[in-house]
């Protein structure tokens, strides 16, 4: 299995922007198929929301191989 951390600059991403931006997806298009297809577990849960909203502390693990833990962040102002 693959750990990558990914450190956040702002209060969150998308869940189809963070595989698009880690390179795990080929495009946003992409990304949204393999979360519909149910490939893609947030928190230890499938995840079905293309858009969903990952903070610090998030951990992502893609069918494959692939886990994100999602590390620092900006609080909401």
């Amino acid at each position: 299995m693959n750990v990558q951390h990914f450190e956040l600059d702002r209060e969150f991403i998308t869940l189809d922007n963070l595989l698009k931006f880690l390179a795990i997806a080929s495009s946003g298009g992409a990304a949204k198929v393999m979360v519909a297809e149910g490939l893609v577990k947030v928190n230890g849960e499938i995840e079905q929301r293309k858009t969903r909203k990952l903070r610090a502390g998030d951990v992502v693990r893609v069918h494959g191989g692939e886990e994100i833990h999602i590390t620092g962040g900006v609080s909401p102002q």
